[in-house]
């Protein structure tokens, strides 16, 4: 069972979210929140395995939120708004991924399971701006961090770059899934990451490796096994 936080400051929006997701199979929604600082106590006391998390909210913002609960639970960002400043803020805060609140309701459900099973998941539009960001932008230098990786774990990197799950990886590397999240813990502790899709990110800056896929799919979750 995947056990859901929803946080929302519109009691309307948050009791549809609630009712969308506890309709689903194999979906528990054990808390709801109506600003950021509620969230991150909920999270901390609830252990859900993902928080639904509004970015605009008073007080503690989504963003600031979901920051605080980097490496203790898996955050998707639902919001209203795709601005730049939202997204870039939402990614280096640990977010697992950035859906808009237009999204279907079948759409949501399989983001809500993508990111419980360790996935990340951005919205189609916010995604190809992100490819055309990268598209436009020159390489940033090598991070000298990267030296510290193993061969191995350069290889798992360079994965994340590409958008891959922790399946995907295991079955391009041949090795188990229990062993791909081990070297992608260790990835995100060398280079000083929230996520698995600031893992990804910085491979795609770096040059390493292309742009996300156009599916919308990256791989994404907390700097945790």
């Amino acid at each position: 069972m995947i056990r859901v936080v929803v946080a929302d400051d519109h009691a309307a929006i948050r009791a549809g979210l609630v009712m969308i997701l506890g309709d689903a199979d194999g979906i528990e929604v054990v808390g709801e929140a109506e600003d950021g600082a509620t969230a991150v106590r909920l999270a901390k006391r609830l252990a859900p395995d993902v928080v639904l998390m509004d970015i605009r909210m008073p007080g503690v913002d989504g963003i600031e939120a979901t920051r605080q609960l980097a490496g203790v639970c898996d955050v998707l960002v639902l919001t209203t708004f795709d601005l730049d400043e939202y997204v870039r803020g939402a990614l280096r805060a640990g977010a697992a991924g950035f859906l808009l609140k237009s999204v279907e309701a079948s759409a949501l459900v399989d983001a809500v399971r993508q990111v419980a099973a360790g996935d990340g998941v951005l919205a189609p539009s916010v995604t190809r701006r992100v490819m055309r960001e990268f598209a436009s932008a020159a390489p940033r230098a090598r991070p000298a961090a990267l030296d510290a990786l193993t061969e191995r774990e350069v290889e798992v990197l360079h994965c994340l770059g590409e958008g891959l799950s922790n399946h995907q990886i295991g079955r391009k590397l041949h090795i188990g899934e229990t062993t791909v999240k081990t070297h992608v813990s260790r990835v995100l502790t060398k280079l000083d990451l929230r996520s698995r899709v600031q893992a990804a990110i910085l491979a795609q800056e770096a040059g390493l490796v292309g742009g996300p896929g156009e599916d919308g799919q990256v791989s994404g979750g907390p700097a945790r096994p």
